[in-house]
Order: structure tokens, then C-alpha cells, then sequence
């Protein structure tokens, strides 16, 4: 697939019965090759389980931010608020969010010039990304790395 600006893109998602630790890891690996490429990222604060103790942190982090959002006028007082929290994953901060909390989210999204390249959901079950080439080979690099068969990603059949 060539995407608007002329690169040749592929979309991968995540396979069905893959471990959930292997889940985790795939969600974050997929950032970290991804992050540079985003520019405007979403996430939901719920999750269709308890959070784990080890993303606590980021969970209330999340929330403060919703918090500032109300403050600063760019959120409505009305609004859920969990639900859309913009974050910047230039700031190391809440890249951590987003990568701590995308492999438990009902849904967490990532953008690059309008386009959506992220897309988490599902409390961690499904996970769609759009990767260059050579973000696509970092990434199996690195999954192959940690142990982590290429076969937990497959490219989404066309029309899907």
C-alpha cells in the first residue's frame, strides 16, 4: 500500500492467542519504533480489567493530564474524564503513559500528519499499526530480540 505522501506502508495487526506478557511487549515495541512518526496521540483511561500495579503510575498521571486539559480550557468540565486524553510523545513522560497503559486500554490511537499509524484497543486484544519498511524491519528486529516470534503480527488483508 503507498500512503498519501508517496511511502509504501503496510498494516499489521496483532495475531490472536499470543501470550499476554508477548502482548505487552509487541504494544510497546510497536510505539517505540513508531514514536518518532507521531505526532498527535489519544488514550482512553479505562480498561476492561484492573490496571496492573506496575502502570499505576501512569494511570493517575493520565488522569492529571485530562485534569490540566480542564484547566487549561481545552477540555469541556462536562466531558468524561477518561475518555481522550491528548498526549505528547515528544515528552518522555506521557510517551510512558501511552506505552504503559496501550497494552490494557479500551483504546489508545497515534497520528502522524492526520493519518492514523497506531491504534490500540480491546484492553490489549487488538492492535493495528502502519509502518514503513524500515519501521516494519526495527520492529521485527527488536521483537526477535526479546524472543517474540515475527508470526505475533500479520499483515491485515486488503479490504479489511
Amino acid at each position: 500500500m503507498i500512503s498519501q505522501d508517496g511511502v509504501r506502508v503496510r498494516e499489521l495487526v496483532l495475531v490472536e492467542g499470543v501470550r499476554p506478557a508477548d502482548v505487552v511487549r509487541v504494544h510497546r515495541e510497536a510505539l517505540h519504533v513508531l514514536r518518532s512518526s507521531i505526532d498527535a496521540a489519544h488514550i482512553d483511561a479505562y480498561s476492561d480489567d484492573d490496571w496492573p500495579a506496575e502502570v499505576l503510575h501512569s494511570y493517575e498521571h493520565a488522569l492529571s493530564l485530562a485534569r490540566q486539559e480542564v484547566v487549561n480550557g481545552a477540555r469541556s468540565r462536562r466531558s468524561d474524564p477518561g475518555m481522550g486524553i491528548d498526549l505528547d510523545v515528544r515528552d518522555d513522560g506521557q510517551f510512558k503513559v501511552l506505552s504503559d497503559l496501550a497494552p490494557y486500554t479500551i483504546h489508545a490511537e497515534g497520528w502522524r500528519e492526520g493519518r492514523l499509524v497506531f491504534s490500540a484497543s480491546d484492553s490489549g486484544t487488538s492492535l493495528w499499526i502502519e509502518v514503513t519498511q524500515e519501521q516494519e524491519a526495527a520492529l521485527l528486529s527488536r521483537l526477535g530480540q526479546l524472543g517474540i516470534s515475527s508470526g505475533v503480527l500479520t499483515v491485515l488483508a486488503p479490504g479489511r
